[in-house]
């Protein structure tokens, strides 16, 4: 029954992160609500459920729960959504999550040679496979994604690279996301405030950013937790691949987008070279 509670927890965590970038491309695509607009309701939304998931929990306070969380935290998790929502103006989603996932393994994997850590010789393969990958995905031609967008992209995933670093070992995950979303909307704020002009949001997309931040990013947060817990770090590093193919198929289904031989080529180099890194650290652990 545990294993069972891990693989469907672990299941949901990456339907919900790839229904992150569905939902925020199907919003700034298909409603009139702008980037500045779906960050600001996507982390208000956020922190009212991880809110409400610790007032569930007994665990009420709300000044205890802002102060778990840190400035330098919430910065890294504001500039990780913003640049996430102002990437999808223009980029496919299954593109945005390649970008986003391969950037954020990537980051993950640099840092850890930053600190002193060793890759073996199919590590160092797997790891200039996956940059081949994605820069080849970026070079320039009818079929590249458009530029400034993309580097938004690979942006948002350093930043969350560095936010998930950040709480790597937190004793209350949970409570200190709340904090760090609380937070960040001080960030958005000002977002929005110097964006007020170009301020649009109408009823659906709205709805969208609300499900965005309560749901796929709030609950998928608290449920990707609770399976981290019988998750063994490689093993979470490797099932988070997933999402790119999930979220491509989701853009199939509900945006009629097209996966396009670029983007199946780029997936295969940078998904399966940062899967060879990960695999082959598993090993030497």
């Amino acid at each position: 029954m545990h294993n069972l509670r891990i693989g469907l927890f672990t299941s949901l965590a990456m339907m919900a992160f790839a229904g992150n970038s569905l939902l925020c491309r199907w919003a700034l695509k298909e409603t009139g609500i702008n980037a500045a607009s779906f960050t600001l309701i996507r982390i208000i939304s956020g922190a009212l459920m991880l809110l409400i998931i610790l007032r569930l929990r007994k665990d009420n306070h709300l000044a205890s729960r802002a102060a778990a969380g840190s400035w330098p935290s919430a910065l890294a998790l504001f500039t990780y959504m913003a640049a996430f929502s102002y990437a999808y103006v223009s980029l496919p989603t299954g593109t945005g999550a390649l970008l986003l996932f391969g950037s954020v393994q990537l980051t993950m994997v640099l840092s850890g040679l930053w600190q002193g850590e060793r890759l073996h010789m199919r590590q160092n393969i797997g790891l200039i496979i996956a940059t081949v990958g994605l820069v080849w995905l970026l070079f320039p031609s009818i079929a590249a994604p458009h530029l400034v967008e993309s580097l938004l992209m690979l942006t948002a995933g350093v930043a969350w690279a560095i936010y998930s670093l950040r709480g790597k070992g937190a004793s209350d995950p949970v409570s200190i996301t709340a904090g760090n979303f609380m937070l960040a909307t001080m960030f958005s704020v000002v977002l929005s405030f110097i964006f007020t002009s170009n301020a649009k949001v109408d009823t659906t997309g709205f709805a969208l950013a609300v499900l965005s931040g309560a749901v796929t990013s709030g609950v998928g947060y608290a449920i990707w937790y609770s399976a981290l817990q019988g998750l063994k770090t490689t093993t979470a590093a490797i099932v988070q691949l997933s999402v790119p193919v999930i979220a491509a198929i989701g853009g199939v289904m509900l945006l009629n987008e097209i996966v396009t031989p670029r983007l199946v080529i780029a997936s295969v180099a940078t998904l399966g070279g940062i899967a060879l890194v990960l695999i082959e650290r598993r090993k030497t652990i």
